[in-house]
């Protein structure tokens, strides 16, 4: 992570206070962490060094899902995307779950091999850092977009005895009675985002969270762009209109959260004992007209500042 990135204090001058990276890649693409909006390197910037492991389930893909962080070129309206033929789709789907089936597998012979002769197992840095998922103290943050790649990520996490998360599973309203009875909790994608196939509801990605929550499920709601970020909680109050309680609006970008990743005794609600990550809003924190007047991260008061702000009074009284 870019300590000096702009987009940190963009995001951190509307209320957001902390996020969780999210390493990109093919299949496992590595550790997750939580970290603070505030500091001068990642060091000092990291809440918990390794919260979750990152897979990208393996799915029959023949239209790729546009991805949310986009740069110009994929916010090119008139860009096609590429379909894939199936039969490629199917041999790459295939490729990758035997990878995915043969990584745990090996992972569990190198565990026995550790516990049972330490000093003659050479460490391996992928395998060891895939124990904690197995010993069940670490879970697996699982992309699953579609109904299928859901079901199948559910199976296999039963099959390994492993926790997982699902991430931005955008079908998720069609599962609800399994995601209920696995007890799997939910992080969806932003709400403000176009239907995935041409005959969904126009505002299907509003209504999910109110169907998650009227299930019963264990939700949150994420932006996964780092340049969305600053737009956290507009995407939470997009569902208030369509179902969801305001209460549990706040909850999806806050307390629940902390509860998903098993952090709430030190993160996501204002109790004594927490870590003081506090802002001071004249309204509404979900309301775009709300302004945030001041922020703190671990009881330290921080800038407000953007390089937005600094343009903006640059070039204010130019004629």
């Amino acid at each position: 992570m870019n300590s000096s990135s702009e987009q940190i204090p963009a995001a951190r001058s509307n209320g957001v206070t902390t996020a969780i990276e999210m390493p990109e890649g093919d299949l496992i693409s590595g550790q997750m962490s939580i970290v603070h909006l505030d500091g001068s390197s990642n060091d000092a910037m990291t809440v918990v060094a390794s919260t979750a492991i990152h897979l990208r389930f393996p799915a029959i893909v023949t239209i790729p899902v546009p991805p949310h962080e986009t740069d110009e070129e994929d916010e090119n309206p008139s860009k096609e995307i590429e379909p894939i033929p199936y039969a490629d789709a199917r041999r790459d789907y295939d490729r990758k779950m035997r990878a995915l089936n043969q990584f745990f597998e090996e992972a569990r012979h190198y565990r026995q091999a550790r516990i049972g002769k330490p000093a003659a197992t050479p460490v391996n840095l992928k395998y060891e850092a895939l124990l904690p998922v197995l010993e069940g103290t670490t879970p697996m943050f699982v992309t699953a977009v579609r109904e299928r790649e859901i079901r199948e990520a559910i199976q296999f996490a039963r099959k390994e005895k492993i926790k997982i998360i699902l991430a931005d599973a955008y079908e998720a309203y069609k599962v609800l009675p399994l995601l209920k009875s696995s007890n799997t909790p939910v992080v969806l994608g932003p709400t403000h985002t176009l239907p995935l196939d041409p005959d969904d509801p126009y505002d299907r990605s509003h209504t999910t969270p109110g169907d998650l929550y009227q299930a019963g499920i264990r939700f949150c709601i994420a932006t996964f762009s780092s340049r969305s970020s600053r737009n956290l909680p507009y995407e939470a109050a997009a569902a208030v209109p369509y179902g969801l309680p305001m209460d549990e609006a706040y909850k999806a970008v806050s307390l629940n959260v902390a509860q998903i990743f098993g952090v709430a005794n030190r993160l996501g609600s204002i109790e004594e004992g927490k870590t003081a990550d506090l802002i001071v809003v004249d309204g509404n924190p979900m309301d775009v007209r709300t302004n945030v007047n001041l922020i703190f991260i671990d009881g330290k008061l921080v800038s407000l500042d953007t390089r937005q702000k600094e343009l903006y009074e640059k070039y204010l009284g130019r004629q």
